[in-house]
């Protein structure tokens, strides 16, 4: 019998946080709480959400008052922050202790400085790894993870497993070197029927694949296409799943009829995912719990004494002052998006020392906020945190149109000034793409600037990889960007920001 999903309301906040004695009745529940794409995000966000520290007051409440609780991570909890860029996971790790998570799997982001680095950090993690679909025999991470498990509660099984997407074209090859990939539909379906077989009433998928996304798979094609799974934990697009929400699509029948949970509690730690099963019934109820600042009363000094040294570095970096924006340059926004592309596209002329046709730049690259007022030079590092360089190319036109097809399929990407892109909003087809107001001319021969990361046909810009690399900056793109920034090379484009999407549906 698979989970009926409904949603029934839990604890208020109220009493959470004054805590009380274990109902005895309470035996015969799993409250699990979730996490997925927390980013390095230790400390609250500018809009003052989030927060590690408020993260555990919220999980030793309900741990105070309930008697069966597992806390698991769906991955990426690092890369974001200056916390992960000068600590390389060590921050996360500690705390992710501290706050004593059960579960974890790894997000794409935890290969991002490599096997070597993932491996030093995930050995020291005390909760139990889980990785279904990823062999790694003979790699670094051998014998880190296992497939699966069976906790038993209330003499109930609940099996778990651990369902990762696939690397190619997400994360950096050499980054991954050695894992061989397992479809995640079917190790998924084939782990969840031994699961079964083995006596677990129960069945849960810990996913890093997204909740919705046009890939071969997802949480909701995963779900459609189960019959043994019955509920679903997921991570990696940053998606809030509120079951509070009408329209929150968390119910979806499965193979055979029966109905899955699928959860996930969007990004950056500002929400504590709430799941509340009945081993008896097997009904599930679900909520998201806001972290915020009603929370800073109960903080215990224990967890800020483990923050303390890490802080100051990073207080340190976020103290250097490189200018002044004039306006606030949202993270999402076509401003921010628009400044970076327009940034790579001057810094890719600098370095080929001649006129560059055009540039591309991700937005899966930009992780933080511009704030109006004082630029620092750890704000730069948290807004562009990764390891990539500005490349420039020569490319083929066919190659550039080829690649708007797949920024269109992407709903936009960065480009430069002089670029405009317009594509059909219902099934996301390219119609023209222009450069100086002329169509892109598939036998021309154009010279491109972009960072390392997509030149290598990562973000799924496969063919982007065809471009002969003619130029490459020594310096990582912050670096570069801080430069810009503090010599004023970017003050007229900060002062007059451009606020339209270049790549636009009609």
């Amino acid at each position: 019998m698979n989970l009926k999903s409904v949603f029934i309301g839990a604890f208020t906040l109220g009493a959470l946080i004054l805590g009380g004695c274990k109902p005895s009745a309470d035996s015969n529940h799993l409250v699990i709480l979730h996490t997925n794409d927390t980013h390095s995000a230790i400390e609250p966000n500018s809009k003052d959400l989030g927060g590690i520290a408020r993260r555990k007051v919220l999980v030793d409440s309900v741990r105070d008052v309930r008697e069966n609780v597992l806390l698991v991570d769906a991955g990426d909890a690092v890369q974001g922050s200056l916390y992960y860029t000068l600590f390389g996971g060590e921050v996360e790790r500690v705390l992710m202790n501290a706050l004593g998570y059960d579960i974890q799997i790894l997000g794409n982001h935890e290969f991002d400085k490599g096997m070597d680095k993932l491996a030093e950090e995930w050995k020291q993690l005390n909760a139990v790894r889980l990785s279904t679909n990823y062999d790694m025999t003979g790699s670094t991470l051998d014998g880190l993870f296992v497939p699966s498990l069976i906790k038993e509660f209330d003499g109930k099984k609940v099996g778990f497993l651990g369902i990762n997407l696939n690397p190619a074209g997400m994360i950096v090859e050499e980054n991954y070197k050695g894992i061989k990939y397992v479809d995640a539909i079917e190790a998924a379906n084939a782990e969840a029927a031994k699961l079964k077989n083995e006596g677990a009433d129960i069945v849960i998928a810990v996913t890093h694949i997204g909740y919705d996304n046009d890939n071969d798979y997802s949480d909701l094609t995963l779900a459609a296409a189960s019959k043994d799974i019955d509920l679903i934990i997921g991570g990696h697009s940053h998606t809030v799943v509120d079951p509070k929400n009408k329209d929150a699509k968390w119910r979806v029948a499965n193979a055979v009829g029966d109905t899955v949970s699928v959860l996930q509690t969007g990004s950056n730690g500002v929400n504590l995912g709430e799941i509340d099963i009945n081993l008896d019934t097997k009904e599930v109820s679900a909520k998201l719990i806001p972290v915020n600042s009603r929370l800073d009363s109960n903080v215990k000094p224990e967890i800020e004494a483990l923050i303390a040294p890490y802080r100051q570095a990073v207080d340190s970096m976020r103290s250097k002052k490189i200018g002044v924006s004039p306006y606030e340059f949202d993270r999402k926004s076509p401003e921010m998006l628009n400044l970076l592309s327009d940034f790579v596209r001057m810094r890719g002329t600098e370095l080929a020392k001649r006129p560059v046709d055009i540039a591309i730049m991700n937005k899966g690259g930009i992780r933080n906020n511009l704030p109006k007022g004082d630029i620092t030079q750890g704000g730069i590092i948290d807004i562009a945190p990764f390891d990539n360089s500005v490349v420039v190319m020569e490319i083929k036109g066919k190659d550039l149109l080829d690649n708007f097809e797949i920024m269109a399929a992407q709903d936009g990407q960065g480009v430069s000034s002089n670029v405009k892109a317009v594509y059909d909003p219902n099934n996301f087809a390219l119609n023209t793409a222009t450069i100086d107001g002329k169509e892109i001319n598939p036998n021309a021969t154009y010279i491109l600037a972009t960072i390392d990361y997509l030149a290598a046909g990562n973000d799924y810009m496969t063919p982007l990889k065809n471009g002969k690399i003619i130029a490459v900056s020594p310096d990582i793109l912050y670096k570069s960007l801080i430069d810009y920034i503090s010599t004023g090379k970017l003050d007229s484009i900060m002062a007059a920001p451009d606020t339209n999407r270049r790549m636009s549906s009609f």
